[in-house]
């Protein structure tokens, strides 16, 4: 029984996240389908990107993991199929590919779409159902579509570093308005080198720890941990951070240089400094 996850930014207000899954239903009634979400933010690819990559680690070996998100940016020839650490991908050749995976994936195929076919949601879905149901039934990953085809490359959003602080966005805001920032755990210390540090946003507000819990600070007071996908977290306990602080979301229109848009950026970025 093949194992597929399906991860949308169609949202859950009419029918059409019901319609994709019985579209893959009618290609294989034994695919076990697991919903990431179906509420990425239109064309929010940071956003889409730590999501997904945040929830494929946790999936056994040779999962499929279907991504519908940013679709029809641009006129659609093809979609893709990856192939990378015993996962597979399928989604549209939009770039959010190469940001999921922070790197570029070992195998890529592409997926012909037939030229006269009305190129619509639940269309994709099933070009990729099929797919999925070829090599499910033993069809080989290099005669199902184009193989080592061209494809679209984007960067994941990085931190900007110094020798003295890192800078992080914020990619995401959780049901408890708990704000995640794009530094891992691991980038932190890295750059900490053991040094003492202020987590520093929205001008002037202070933490010089990293928590365990929530529970570790009093009932509403702020605080920094790492989450469970290993990404800086700034919280209160019991509290609403974003909304509490005014903290926004990244957005990819920040990247356009204008007062009223840099004058959001103390709101998405978050700067930690090392002494």
């Amino acid at each position: 029984m093949a194992l597929l996850t399906l991860t949308s930014d169609i949202g859950n207000r009419d029918y059409l996240v019901g319609a994709v899954k019985a579209q893959l239903l009618q290609v294989n009634p034994d695919f076990h389908i697991i919903d990431i979400t179906h509420n990425i933010p239109p064309f929010n690819y940071p956003q889409a990107a730590y999501i997904c990559r945040s929830t494929i680690r946790n999936f056994p070996a040779f999962t499929y993991h279907i991504i519908l998100v940013n679709l029809f940016e641009n006129k659609p020839d093809k979609l893709i199929l990856a192939y990378h650490k015993d996962q597979y991908f399928l989604c549209a050749d939009n770039g959010l590919l190469t940001m999921i995976l922070e790197e570029k994936p070992e195998m890529v195929i592409g997926l012909p779409l037939d030229k006269l076919a009305v190129k619509n949601t639940i269309y994709c879905a099933l070009i990729m159902g099929k797919t999925v149901n070829q090599l499910v039934n033993g069809g080989s990953i290099q005669e199902i579509g184009i193989p080592d085809v061209e494809y679209l490359e984007k960067n994941h959003l990085r931190p900007m570093l110094d020798n003295n602080w890192i800078e992080g966005q914020i990619i995401f805001i959780d049901n408890f308005e708990n704000v995640i920032v794009n530094i891992t755990h691991e980038q932190f210390e890295e750059q900490r080198k053991g040094r003492s540090f202020r987590i520093v946003f929205k001008r002037d507000e202070v933490i010089d720890r990293i928590s365990e819990s929530y529970a570790d600070v009093n009932e509403g007071e702020k605080l920094a941990l790492f989450n469970s996908a290993g990404y800086l977290e700034i919280a209160i306990n019991k509290g609403n951070a974003a909304g509490l602080f005014g903290l926004k979301g990244f957005s990819e229109k920040t990247r356009q240089v204008s007062n009223m848009i840099q004058n959001q950026l103390p709101y998405q970025t978050i700067r930690v400094y090392f002494e």
